[in-house]
């Protein structure tokens, strides 16, 4: 989870690099290039394979957790992980090319998506059957919004402060 947080946050400093002037620019996503093909390679995706492997093992010697209908919900938000796991490596390949399709501020929702994978991950594994799946949504999708306002509310102020500092 931590290298999902990270790559997206990479992302954003690799994008915002492009604003810069031209020899800037050539160092830094030169320099974010690197670090983003690290991290994925060495670290998120090893840890992807390895938490799968655990995930089927665990499976595998209680095959009775299938039968629960928290554990198929929970499995389509991991399989929702795996799918952003994904297509942060399609965005990756995507900047390596010089293709840069979403501004800073979509980065930054994106990268709350995962926030929500893993809160819905773990609420679910936690609490199991001792809420209505009522509530249990309802506390997703409440959740969801609390962070998307906050990434509009940190939208604002640092507009806010970069037209104060041009000033």
């Amino acid at each position: 989870m931590a290298g999902l947080f990270y790559i997206v946050r990479l992302f954003i400093y690799h994008t915002e690099a492009q604003e810069r002037v031209a020899a800037e620019r050539k160092v830094l996503s030169d320099q974010f290039e690197m670090m983003e093909r690290k991290l994925m390679n060495i670290i998120t995706t090893p840890a992807m394979t390895l938490t799968l492997i655990a995930g089927i093992g665990m499976l595998f010697i209680q095959p009775e957790w299938l039968k629960q209908p928290w554990m198929h919900v929970k499995l389509a938000f991991v399989g929702g992980l795996v799918a952003y796991h994904f297509i942060c490596i399609y965005k990756m390949k995507q900047m390596r090319r010089g293709i840069y399709t979403w501004t800073s501020t979509q980065l930054r929702i994106w990268n709350e998506v995962a926030t929500i994978f893993l809160f819905a991950i773990v609420f679910l594994v936690v609490l199991k059957n001792a809420l209505s799946w009522i509530f249990g949504v309802l506390g997703i999708i409440a959740f969801s919004m609390i962070i998307m306002s906050a990434v509009k509310i940190y939208k604002y102020y640092r507009l806010k402060g970069e037209k104060r500092d041009k000033k």
